[in-house]
């Protein structure tokens, strides 16, 4: 309800975050949303090899994200 109030105010409305679950069909850089294990995929989303989950949110991506990670370390 308070989403639609803000509606057209130039409110901003915080982003939520879209999982997808194992057996999906995906591409891309997943992290696990239980415990944070990453794969690649190329075809469809696995159960996680390292908790077991079944829901997982992709990677936000840039060209410089492991250059920018390896920076902070």
């Amino acid at each position: 309800m308070q989403d639609e109030s803000r509606a057209g105010t130039g409110t901003t409305v915080p982003e939520f975050v879209a999982f997808r679950a194992s057996g999906d069909p995906a591409k891309g850089e997943f992290h696990c949303a239980e415990c944070g294990y990453g794969v690649i995929v190329h075809s469809a989303l696995p159960i996680c090899p390292m908790c077991g989950g079944d829901a997982w949110e992709q990677a936000s991506w840039s060209p410089l994200t492991r250059v920018r990670r390896a920076a902070l370390q």
